[in-house]
């Protein structure tokens, strides 16, 4: 069992979450993943590491309540605890020896680029950050993500922060303002990464994307993360989750991603009728927002 030392929202739907893992925290690295049960019914989820701190001997996620598991780990309290916590799992990110960077992350993904970012300027990079969000309203990590890199540019789909357009639309404007950059980082929803690497691809700038595929058991024996790059099949749990973007059929991904939306869809709707039947009438719950 590991204790949630800290856990409060972000946003209406995201969640901070920091749990007591000293084995985990003093080995991850940026771009690693955790796999945990929130308790003994529940399916295995995994999370990207936000952080791990090896003298505290925690490690920190961020997650959106939008599937039953999320829902239910979301209802936990400091204090509370979660049945299993595997990791770290998968690769670390090669980041060693690029001097100028952009990291991009979309919605939830910023979580992920935050620690990319974070090493690359300790590792004496000049790094440039791009977010992009929805609105305002969501906005995540922001005075984080200024700490960690030279410029941060905060993009939403609807202008209300003052700048509106998609992230593909501030490393153009970037590119033309005469930045050259070793590498790029995309992470965030598939459809983003596509049509950043597709842009990168352009200039011919090296670009690294963190996939999500449907995930089990964390280990390549399940098989459910298959990914196809370069025309070859991968499993993003022991080949990435770190891939080369110019090469990802991202196509693929998010038609495999999309399997169990409406199964997931109606296990939430159930779960939530089940606890208003508990807690007596209330109103109708309205729907929820998805991932950015």
């Amino acid at each position: 069992m590991f204790r949630i030392k800290e856990a409060y929202p972000l946003t209406d739907i995201t969640v901070y979450m920091k749990i007591e893992a000293p084995d985990v925290a003093k080995k991850a690295g940026p771009g690693q993943f955790i796999i945990l049960r929130a308790d003994e019914t529940g399916e295995r989820v995994p999370f990207t590491i936000s952080e791990a701190d090896p003298a505290e001997g925690t490690v920190s996620i961020i997650f959106q309540k939008v599937g039953l598991s999320t829902l239910k780990l979301g209802e936990k309290k400091p204090g509370d605890m979660i049945a299993d916590f595997v990791g770290p799992l998968g690769n670390v990110s090669h980041l060693d020896g690029y001097k100028s960077a952009c990291v991009i992350g979309g919605g939830l993904g910023c979580a992920i680029a935050l620690p990319q970012a974070k090493y690359l300027s300790d590792h004496g990079a000049n790094v440039d950050m791009i977010a992009g969000f929805r609105n305002k309203d969501i906005i995540i990590l922001e005075p984080q993500m200024k700490s960690v890199c030279d410029t941060l540019t905060i993009m939403t789909d609807d202008g209300s922060n003052g700048n509106k357009g998609l992230v593909t639309d501030a490393l153009k404007a970037k590119i033309a303002e005469g930045k050259k950059y070793d590498v790029v980082i995309a992470i965030g929803p598939p459809i983003m990464m596509k049509f950043v690497s597709l842009l990168t691809k352009e200039y011919g700038i090296k670009t690294i994307v963190s996939l999500n595929p449907i995930m089990i058991d964390g280990t390549g024996m399940c098989g459910g993360c298959r990914v196809t790059v370069g025309g070859e099949r991968k499993f993003a749990c022991v080949d990435g989750p770190d891939f080369d973007g110019h090469l990802v059929d991202f196509d693929e991904l998010m038609k495999r991603n999309a399997t169990y939306r409406d199964i997931e869809g109606e296990c939430c709707n159930l779960y939530k009728m089940g606890q208003q039947r508990q807690s007596g009438p209330s109103k109708p719950s309205q729907p929820e927002g998805k991932e950015s």
